[in-house]
């Protein structure tokens, strides 16, 4: 398929998609010393917020901030079970979490327009926020393997049970959408509360989306849709 013939799906599908407005359950923050939220993963009991100079750790259950690590993040961030990967400026950082050590570094495929960061099956997934692209890159040559084309701003991404989410912020309005990996058309919208942006975005691999909340400082729980799928 064509990219023209893409994009021409993704925008006839979008005028017949249903907007629902999101179920925000819980909010995080802001925290000390965070003045915005760049990127978020969650490695199965902690939730890790990128704030800029330092990647902050919370429980979230409680709440509690369990640590912080000293390391640039500008964007996006993604847990592959073992290690953390941060987007900083132009390059991807994989970090061990226990150390904060960085251990291996590969180029962003954005080259310094990167949002967000996910990682499933192997790759990891990569915003670009101008573009309204997706890559899916080697995480150990920075190759890209493949591109999504969204017909929105790109800011987090996530997958869960093989669907493909990003979240998406222009001017006061900001969504998190579910597309189609094939044609980028979307499939389905929650709408975040005016003035409510998605800076980041990641699955807790079950019932909840987390969602950076940019200078907020915030990060808020979102219910994910589990229900139809038409």
């Amino acid at each position: 398929m064509s990219a023209s013939n893409t994009k021409s799906k993704a925008s006839a599908t979008q005028a017949t998609v249903a907007t629902r407005a999101a179920e925000i359950v819980r909010e995080y923050g802001p925290f000390d010393g965070a003045e915005r939220i760049n990127g978020v993963t969650h490695d199965g009991r902690h939730v890790w917020a990128a704030t800029g100079p330092r990647l902050v750790a919370f429980d979230a259950a409680t709440g509690e901030v369990a640590r912080t690590l000293d390391r640039a993040c500008d964007a996006g961030t993604a847990f592959d079970g073992t290690h953390l990967y941060q987007i900083a400026e132009a390059r991807i950082d994989k970090i061990d979490p226990v150390t904060g050590a960085v251990v291996a570094s590969i180029p962003s495929p954005g080259k310094g327009g990167d949002s967000g960061l996910a990682w499933a099956e192997g790759s990891l997934w990569v915003g670009h926020y101008r573009e309204r692209k997706i890559y899916q890159v080697d995480p150990a040559t920075g190759s890209i393997l493949r591109t999504i084309e969204s017909n929105r701003f790109v800011t987090g991404v996530t997958w869960v049970d093989g669907e493909l989410w990003h979240g998406n912020w222009e001017d006061d309005e900001s969504e998190i959408l579910r597309i189609d990996p094939d044609s980028g058309a979307v499939l389905e919208r929650l709408a975040m509360p005016p003035g409510t942006g998605v800076s980041g975005l990641e699955s807790d691999g079950a019932g909840l989306f987390y969602c950076g909340g940019g200078s907020t400082g915030k990060v808020r729980a979102v219910r994910r849709p589990t229900g139809d799928k038409r």
